[in-house]
């Protein structure tokens, strides 16, 4: 960055739903997430007009919060609103730093504020400011120099004289500074001195012994003086004057400033010219102005070179020609401006390769676009909106920030939230390249525009219980529900990070739903533990919301890896339906991948649970439904697990949770990974989990010469009430 200030921090105070925002900091790129709603706009307008590259007036009206709007209409001073920390170059600083007197480190961070009658407050929060002196100092420098006088010997009788005289000033003057309450203000400095003055040395002898040394003590007493007296570098004017005129421009850009395809041109021109344009309306014109510029004509000089003969009579051949070379003109100074555009904007749009046109006919100025796939020109109004968002941003970005200081910092309200998730991801990366030249912070919900390798820089927008705008760099949802949901893309961003590389050489098998993920991944961690199972490549257990989506994720995962992953599915009819249809169609080449709980289990309409023994689900079982102490949960070995379940909390009146074979999963992951496995008591489960792992990672599994497959027993010598109740 070129600018002479950077951005570091901001804060919003009394704007809107904003009441305080607290010190948002501000990196290179910034991202605020937020729901709708959240008050994310209110936190970057009030930066914009702190100092608008163009146009961004305040408006109390507008601005202020709307309950707070009578009381802060008739303050005086109005309340600042807007509070931005810069750090300045260095080169900026030294100047500062000559200019205030103050070494660097104390100027290096510098905080503006602007109120709503438009005034700009300038402190520097490292700076040393001395306001007053400590009584101990003055006290100790009084009395050191009445020692002194007192013990010197005059240089004859008026110098005698003059030492009773200035010792009995400086008496008089320490006598007041030890009844003083507190430290010395400039004020009680300046009192002080009047006693010490008191003792004058103008008619001293020249070769007076105590005369010089009483002068050291005033001088030292002025120098306090003058040093409490000395302005700040806040208060310095002339620094003030040079922090103002090198604060950077701030560009605003919202969706709603899109350019129309058609634009009337008295329309724009009445538009322009007025001020009590607002929202939607004032974005387009402003827009609009900033393409006029753009092309450097005003919309009234297109429509005056555009004019025919709108005169009595036939026009002369002289009158022709001149408006026959007037419309020429038009034609060459639109081309070359769409040329121009045209360039430049292939510098930043690398969606395509687009060609811009402008037109203006009669009263109406069109905007055409073609690309080198779609030769033809449609109206922009015609293209996507990605792409009219694109242009409508970047002409506001070219125009506003050329005429802005260098270093423009550039604001974009839900930027690109039109585009396709691929041209929001390229958009985040252009945001990279964009910093180099331009700050740039901006608003979103979407995770596509969330870089989940710098998470670091994204700020949590959310409303809190007074329907205020709070803003955290804590991502963590905590208590608050408002938050959680506006880091909800964060989250979506990581998941999107994470499975790109996650599956990546990965072994992926299909399931039904997070209980099975769980029971699963449980049993490999057993399986690992115990030897019987060497992974040569990690294997993931992907679940999915049920069977009927296991077709659809199993088409988009085997195009990750070319081959189809494989399917585990309960043997119940739902399960057994999907493995047949699954065989018959998209596994027909490969039905050695579709698996079923019903190959490993005696038992019909099993599920992936059954792969726990009853007597060790039992008590986990019993512990979780909290059923009739007389009537403790206890399963039974010939029937699968949930069908028992239901049965058991219906008889009991007991209601379970939508995800309650999830939370039931969980307790059973952490059992077993307590438990141990090696005993003779889980031969007969373990030998069920070789052969499941054997069919799905054949390389990696290892037999345990596995008995032939019945129906999981009880452990041994405990029922499941006992252990429930030991427990």
């Amino acid at each position: 960055m070129t600018a002479k200030m950077k951005l570091v921090a901001f804060r919003v105070t009394t704007y809107r739903s904003v009441e305080d925002s607290d010190w948002i900091d501000a990196d290179d790129v910034t991202a605020m997430i937020g729901t709708n709603e959240s008050g994310k706009t209110n936190l970057l307008l009030p930066l914009w007009k702190l100092n608008p590259a163009n146009e961004g007036e305040i408006n109390l009206l507008s601005d202020a919060p709307r309950k707070d709007y009578s009381s802060i209409r008739n303050m005086e001073p109005k309340p600042d609103f807007i509070h931005a920390r810069f750090e300045l170059a260095e080169a900026t600083a030294k100047m500062v730093a000559i200019q205030s007197g103050r070494p660097i480190e104390e100027i290096q961070t510098v905080e503006v504020c602007r109120d709503y009658d438009g005034h700009y407050g300038v402190h520097f929060p490292n700076a040393n400011e001395v306001n007053a002196v400590e009584a101990a100092e003055v006290v100790g420098l009084l009395r050191s120099g009445h020692s002194e006088i007192e013990g010197m010997q005059p240089s004859g009788k008026s110098d005698t004289e003059l030492k009773a005289a200035l010792i009995s000033a400086v008496s008089s003057a320490l006598e007041q500074a030890s009844q003083h309450e507190g430290d010395f203000d400039a004020e009680a400095l300046e009192s002080l001195s009047t006693f010490v003055t008191a003792g004058a040395i103008e008619s001293a002898p020249t070769r007076s012994t105590v005369a010089p040394r009483f002068g050291q003590l005033a001088d030292a007493i002025t120098k306090l003086v003058q040093r409490l007296r000395k302005p700040g570098p806040g208060e310095n004017e002339k620094v003030t004057e040079m922090i103002i005129k090198w604060l950077p421009s701030f560009v605003y850009y919202s969706t709603y400033g899109n350019l129309d395809s058609e634009i009337y041109l008295p329309h724009v021109i009445d538009d322009l010219d007025r001020d009590d344009l607002t929202g939607k309306a004032e974005a387009r014109a402003r827009t609009l102005r900033v393409l006029f510029s753009f092309v450097q004509l005003s919309p009234q000089e297109i429509l005056e070179l555009g004019r025919d003969w709108d005169s009595q009579g036939q026009p002369t051949q002289e009158q022709i020609e001149s408006l026959n070379e007037k419309k020429k003109e038009r034609s060459v100074l639109l081309q070359s401006a769409s040329t121009t555009l045209t360039e430049k904007f292939r510098e930043w749009w690398k969606q395509g390769e687009y060609r811009i046109r402008f037109e203006a006919d009669g009263n109406h100025f069109r905007i055409w676009v073609s690309d080198d796939k779609r030769p033809e020109e449609i109206e922009l109004e015609g293209r996507s909106t990605g792409l009219q968002w694109f242009l409508s941003f970047y002409l506001i970005f070219l125009v506003e920030s050329s005429k802005a200081h260098n270093g423009a910092i550039l604001l974009l309200d839900e930027p690109g939230h039109s585009l396709h998730p691929i041209a929001q991801n390229f958009l985040s990366e252009f945001f990279e390249s964009l910093a180099a030249s331009n700050q740039l912070l901006y608003t979103t919900h979407s995770p596509f525009l969330v870089d989940a390798d710098h998470l670091d820089r994204v700020r949590a927008v959310f409303v809190d219980d007074d329907g205020h705008t709070n803003v955290s760099s804590n991502l963590r949802a905590g208590q608050v529900a408002a938050k959680a949901n506006s880091i909800y893309p964060v989250h979506a961003a990581l998941g999107l990070s994470v499975s790109d590389t996650l599956f990546q050489g990965c072994k992926i098998v299909i399931v039904e739903g997070q209980s099975d993920q769980l029971y699963l991944s449980a049993i490999k961690t057993a399986l690992v533990s115990l030897g019987k199972y060497q992974p040569k490549q990690e294997l993931l257990f992907v679940p999915t919301s049920g069977a009927k989506a296991i077709k659809t994720v199993a088409a988009i995962l085997s195009g990750r890896e070319g081959d189809l992953p494989h399917v585990l599915c309960d043997a119940d009819h739902a399960g057994l339906t999907l493995a047949s249809t699954l065989r018959s169609s998209l596994y027909s080449d490969s039905q050695a991948s579709i698996h079923t709980t019903g190959d490993l289990l005696a038992i019909e309409n099993t599920e992936v649970e059954d792969l726990i023994p009853a007597s060790f689900a039992s008590p986990t079982l019993d512990r979780y439904l909290k059923g009739p102490i007389d009537r403790p949960f206890t399963l039974s070995e010939d029937r699968p697990i949930v069908p028992q379940v239901k049965e058991y909390a219906e008889a009991n009146a007991i209601e379970l949770s939508k995800g309650w074979k999830v939370e039931v999963a969980r307790l059973m992951k952490l059992r077993l990974a307590a438990t141990d496995l090696s005993t003779n008591d889980w031969t007969e489960a373990v030998s069920i989990w070789v052969k499941l792992f054997e069919s799905l990672d054949p390389k990696s599994a290892s037999s345990s010469n596995a008995k032939p497959i019945t129906q999981v027993e009880r452990l041994p010598n405990q029922t499941a009430a006992e252990t429930n109740r030991s427990s």
